[in-house]
């Protein structure tokens, strides 16, 4: 297998465009509009939850999608935090993963079916928001081992 170092892009609202929205604070009282995530939680149950991850490589060895939700991810500690994303509607191939470094203190809502690998980060365990629906990690969780599959795996350089 083959190790690819990745520099993380800046996330923006224009360079996340193709893969979900990032979601920046905004003032009381805004109306709804483009700066805002479309969610689409129709199929099933909302599930909203912190979830603490502890640390890991930042390496990405595989990349999920769920195909009936719009998944919302926040880092609840306000860090900084790294994501691997693919978008839903082009074929996935190890270059189309583009790795992003997403602000503390936004969102990213993810397209139904944007494929990520993430959250990654540098501290020994960080906590996150994250809406989906109830049953995502049972019945709506397609993964794809891109270093099995591919032969690479993707290193996040920091």
């Amino acid at each position: 297998m083959r190790t690819i170092p990745v520099t993380p892009l800046a996330a923006t609202p224009d360079s996340i465009a193709p893969f979900g929205t990032l979601v920046l604070p905004g003032e009381d009282g805004t109306p709804f509009g483009p700066q805002d995530a479309s969610l689409d939680l129709s199929q099933g149950r909302p599930r909203f939850y912190i979830m603490r991850l502890p640390h890991r490589p930042l390496l990405i060895r595989g990349i999920t999608r769920h195909l009936r939700v719009t998944q919302c991810l926040a880092s609840a500690d306000g860090a900084d935090w790294f994501i691997g994303l693919a978008r839903a509607d082009a074929p996935l191939t190890a270059d189309a993963i583009a790795c992003f470094r997403i602000p503390g203190g936004t969102a990213l809502a993810l397209h139904r079916g944007t494929w990520h690998a993430g959250p990654f980060f540098v501290a020994d365990s960080q906590a996150f928001f994250n809406l989906e629906l109830s049953d995502t990690n049972e019945t709506d969780h397609d993964t794809v081992r891109i270093d099995a599959q591919f032969g690479v795996a993707l290193a996040i350089a920091a």
